[in-house]
């Protein structure tokens, strides 16, 4: 097997401390070593990359470009290091890893409590979650499941609906006595929170009740829920959202229904996962356990 031209993970550990104290003597304090020993690891990296890392000026330790290039991949590096050693070290022998990903609020707010139960019926399957916000690409990801929004059609994936979605107009009950709303019209006098992947959602909730606004796509735009739905109980503007995603919310008084209209999504949530895994026994244990929950 040919040799890889690989630094050691100490080198790179000294050089990372080293770079971030820009202090030779403070990052052998951290790592309990001689200030002698993180030297000669740097200079051994050095070596080994043909390139100077650090360079003195009036007694300061500096970056060279090459330096500052390495670092930034040193860390990643290091982190996910760190990570796979956690991830191993949290693992019992008979585990086996399910990588779900999930959209953050669908996760959060209907996923997370059904998880328990599955969880203690099925002590061999560990759980690993990853937030995602669109669609991608699982087996180039290393996904093995994955909550979707959508129509419920893609390629090369087995797809079971879980549950519609309805959208509702929410604000904090303060702003909303502080400007009644007593018509559909009102509320386009109001601030309008958006979510930014669905920039006509406004627009859409307005139309189906025969309201013609060109205020429905103005507003603050958020990449996820929880921040809109933050911004809007602060009395930032009237939030449109599904309507799991504030139960919560609404039942304790924190938000408030602004107009009772609800749009029902042309989209909807759904599990999917690669056709070819459908057999193996923790993707189709993950799947009955959750689709019993449907509508």
């Amino acid at each position: 097997m040919a040799s890889r031209n690989l630094p050691s993970t100490a080198a790179m550990q000294c050089f990372e401390a080293a770079a971030r104290h820009m202090s030779f003597t403070r990052a052998a304090d951290e790592l309990n070593l001689t200030q002698s020993a993180v030297s000669k690891q740097v200079a051994h990296l050095e070596t080994t990359l043909q390139h100077k890392l650090f360079r003195r000026v009036r007694r300061s330790l500096l970056l060279t470009p090459e330096g500052a290039i390495f670092l930034s991949d040193v860390r990643k590096v290091l982190t996910q290091i760190e990570m796979s050693t956690q991830a191993i070290m949290t693992y019992s022998g008979n585990s086996e890893v399910l990588k779900i990903a999930t959209l953050p609020s669908f996760g959060s707010r209907w996923l997370a409590n059904k998880l328990p139960t599955f969880l203690a019926a099925n002590p061999g399957i560990s759980l690993e979650f990853h937030d995602r916000v669109k669609d991608f690409d699982l087996e180039q990801q290393d996904i093995d499941i994955a909550l979707f929004y959508g129509h419920g059609s893609w390629p090369s994936l087995a797809c079971h609906k879980l549950i519609d979605e309805d959208m509702v107009a929410v604000a904090s009950p303060e702003l909303l006595a502080q400007y009644p709303i007593h018509s559909v019209d009102d509320l386009t006098q109001l601030p309008l929170l958006h979510l930014s992947t669905r920039p006509d959602a406004w627009h859409h909730w307005f139309a189906n009740q025969e309201i013609i606004t060109d205020r429905s796509y103005h507003g603050t735009r958020f990449e996820t829920f929880p921040m809109l739905v933050r911004t809007a109980m602060a009395g930032g503007g009237v939030a449109l959202v599904p309507h799991f995603t504030v139960d919560e919310e609404l039942e304790g008084g924190r938000l408030a229904v602004a107009w009772p209209y609800r749009l029902l999504s042309e989209s909807a949530y759904y599990l999917v996962y690669p056709e070819h895994l459908g057999e193996l026994a923790k993707v189709r244990r993950f799947v009955e356990h959750i689709t019993q929950f449907s509508d």
